[in-house]
């Protein structure tokens, strides 16, 4: 029930600023209309699009949420339903973004695996919303959090993917299936990108975990 909670007062949170609300739906479109030529580039650049896109709009509504998970937690919520009602929240939002982009690639493009570019976009939203949570649990100021996202969607971009900095990325996920999707390459690369997005999710989500059990830890007083 408060995951629940803290999901419909995060999507409150966003809702009245409808204009990063729209920057946040566009932005994704400016990194495929580059690549637009190139079909494996174009998909791969419109994917991290979403995946920078959601990772910051979650940076924003968990900092927005600082002066209100105190009181939360102290009428009785859990660190766990806080944590995940974001999360809850953010990934709704980036997959209903993710499958509105499906549709415009699998209109506008050709594809070998349609069903798989999809995913290259759900993977992408879906891994960006722990990873900007974890941002913003580390990093309490925006203007740093949204300068330590940019870097990394960076590096992303620019890194080789069979490299080991590629592969520390959070988005390399992306790469893998991507390149099965458009490419039509063996499923190794689809299944790679799985198990690459499974551990990246997890290791993002148990570190907000833990840093806000640590922060919104409840002071234990002896009794009199």
């Amino acid at each position: 029930m408060t995951a629940l909670v803290v999901a419909g007062l995060s999507a409150r949170e966003v809702s009245p600023r409808r204009t990063a609300v729209l920057l946040v739906i566009a932005l994704p479109l400016w990194f495929y209309l580059v690549r637009r030529d190139q079909t494996g580039q174009s998909i791969r650049m419109l994917a991290l699009g979403i995946g920078w896109a959601i990772s910051t709009l979650t940076l924003f509504v968990v900092n927005a949420s600082r002066g209100v998970d105190p009181r939360l937690r102290l009428s009785g919520a859990s660190v766990p339903g806080l944590v995940g009602g974001r999360l809850l929240a953010m990934s709704g939002t980036g997959v209903l973004l993710a499958l509105g982009y499906w549709a415009l690639v699998v209109a506008d493009q050709r594809v070998a695996h349609p069903f798989a570019t999809g995913l290259v976009m759900v993977l992408a939203a879906l891994v960006a919303a722990p990873f900007g949570s974890l941002v913003g649990a580390l990093l309490p100021r925006e203007l740093e959090g949204a300068l330590a996202l940019l870097s990394v969607c960076a590096v992303q971009m620019l890194a080789d993917p069979a490299g080991l900095a590629a592969k520390l990325m959070p988005f390399w996920s992306v790469r893998q299936v991507g390149t099965y999707a458009v490419d039509d390459t063996g499923t190794g690369y689809l299944w790679d990108g799985l198990a690459h997005f499974a551990v990246v999710w997890l290791l993002c989500a148990a570190g907000t975990l833990a840093v806000f059990a640590y922060r919104l830890r409840l002071a234990r007083y002896p009794e009199p």
